[in-house]
């Protein structure tokens, strides 16, 4: 019996963690700054645990009964947190109520289930080794789940199918203890019934996850989705139109087949028409392919390497039917090489240097994000420039993000040029670098920073490649500002301070409705 309930106390500790893990993670994909949805979740669930245990101070009776019960009620209330979490932020304006409901409901039932089963452990040995066994089984089951989150159960199982499996769990676990202590429960029939009914609710539910999900997803966006992917990293959405092709990551755009050129042919053609060179060429994020397309657009690019985290997004670039015709195969271009990795750890080993750099990341409106607009996430990209090179990185909208984008700008800007050589020992420069934008409609007014080693004239950039939008007469106006989003000071962003995230959320919540 005792080692029966050691093992469900490791088994109701993975599912408490998981519970946390899942709001937490959904909270960051739907709502974005995980640092603070993480927060949150951990400070309600942990505070919650607390009144949990307090409470368990009223039961004085029937102890294998309550813990039947309490782990049924878990189970419930933890399978269903994902769908609940899904359908209230899709259905319901105010999704912050429901997460602190969901986070404090598991919390405080979890923390009833540790000293019941502390209670009934007593009655078979000396309170100092059930303190030492309970507690032993607790942490070895919160290291279980923490490896076992990331690596296994978000990228095959998804967000839905894990909440519901461990619900399912404790609920084995009740079911189990039905058995075990049979001789001692007094509500015997009630709780079979209620075992019995919560294992039909999340095994359904189990059953129709993916189409619960898309139900959730269907509201969340507009159009048919075609795609969808949890991996380590974000969540992927790809939905279609009969005219349009969109991607989402953590529910944020990333492009729209209809205007997505506009980005693109303004992210790469200024830095590959204006480079000295045009050999080696680097892309960091840029999965999808499309920057590619423009950079392939170059006769004279002999290596194009793109190094991308997510083979969720590269898989899908080159495999699809529909973005291989977006991107016009760039993925399987002779001259391509993808690489997923992180980008900062494999710049920190790669020998090479880079006639191009070319970023297209996501905004940086986390702190994983925060770190490649870093100070030192350039400057380690300004030494694996060859002399002469540019590199050039998205940088959020002027308009509506203002303060992000010139804290982009700011940051580079103040890069010491690795290749600059002085007499006075004293004496030091920094990148050059330009400033400039243009409006994509499924993103509004945007910018972009390019730097480099050497001078840029800007005047005498010359497109010569086949464009739809930037050519020679518009570049020239490109790094134009209206006085309302001209240059303004910031602080420099760094991986201590992270001031981007906080002038990108001050930025976009200013215009949010």
């Amino acid at each position: 019996m005792q080692l029966f309930l050691l093992v469900a106390v490791f088994l109701i500790s993975v599912c408490a963690l998981v519970y946390q893990l899942l709001a937490g993670t959904i909270s960051s994909y739907l709502v974005g700054d995980s640092v603070y949805q993480f927060s949150l979740v951990i400070g309600m669930f942990v505070s919650s645990m607390g009144l949990g245990s307090f409470l368990s101070r009223y039961i004085n009776k029937q102890l294998h009964d309550w813990f039947i019960l309490v782990e049924l009620l878990t189970g419930v209330t933890g399978g269903m947190s994902a769908i609940v979490l899904f359908l209230a932020f899709s259905h319901i304006e105010n999704y912050t109520p429901f997460l602190i409901m969901v986070s404090v409901g598991i919390g405080t039932l979890v923390g009833l289930e540790l000293p019941i089963i502390l209670r009934i452990v007593k009655e078979h040995n000396t309170l100092k080794i059930v303190l030492s066994n309970v507690m032993t089984a607790d942490y070895a089951g919160a290291l279980f789940a923490s490896l076992l989150f990331p690596i296994i159960l978000v990228p095959h199982l998804g967000l839905i199918r894990t909440s519901l499996t461990f619900g399912l769990m404790n609920v084995a676990v009740a079911s189990a203890a039905l058995y075990v202590f049979r001789e001692r429960i007094i509500a015997r029939k009630g709780l079979i019934t209620l075992a019995a009914t919560s294992m039909l609710l999340l095994g359904t539910c189990f059953i129709f996850a993916g189409r619960i999900s898309t139900f959730a997803e269907d509201k969340l966006y507009n159009d048919e989705i075609i795609y969808t992917a949890n991996t380590p990293y974000q969540r992927v959405v790809v939905t279609k139109t009969r005219n349009d092709l969109r991607m989402f990551i953590n529910g944020s755009i990333q492009f729209s087949s209809q205007d997505e050129y506009r980005y693109h042919e303004a992210l790469v053609l200024p830095a590959m028409s204006s480079a000295h060179s045009r050999r080696n060429i680097l892309v960091i994020g840029g999965g999808d392919g499309l920057a590619a397309r423009e950079i392939l657009k170059f006769n004279d690019v002999e290596r194009l390497l793109i190094v991308d985290i997510d083979s969720a997004i590269t898989d899908f670039a080159r495999d699809n039917p529909m973005m291989r015709a977006l991107n016009l195969d760039s993925m399987r271009h002779p001259k391509t090489r993808i690489v997923n990795d992180d980008a900062w750890k494999f710049l920190e080993k790669a020998p090479d240097l880079y006639d191009v750099i070319i970023i297209d990341l996501p905004d940086p409106d986390d702190l994983t994000l925060s770190r490649l607009y870093s100070r030192s996430f350039y400057r380690l990209l300004a030494g694996k420039l060859a002399r002469g090179g540019k590199m050039v990185t998205q940088a959020t909208s002027p308009l509506y993000s203002n303060k992000a984008f010139w804290c982009i700008y700011n940051t580079i800007s103040a890069i010491e040029n690795p290749l600059y050589e002085s007499e006075l020992a004293s004496e030091t420069t920094c990148l050059e670098t330009e400033a400039y934008g243009c409006y994509v409609p499924s993103f509004g007014s945007w910018g972009f920073v390019m730097a480099s080693n050497a001078p840029i004239k800007w005047d005498q950039i010359s497109i010569k490649v086949a464009s739809k939008f930037v050519n020679t007469e518009f570049i020239k106006v490109m790094n134009v500002f209206s006085p309302d989003i001209q240059h303004v000071d910031t602080e420099i962003n760094t991986i201590d301070t992270h001031v981007v995230k906080s002038y990108y959320e001050e930025g976009w919540e200013s215009w949010a409705l």
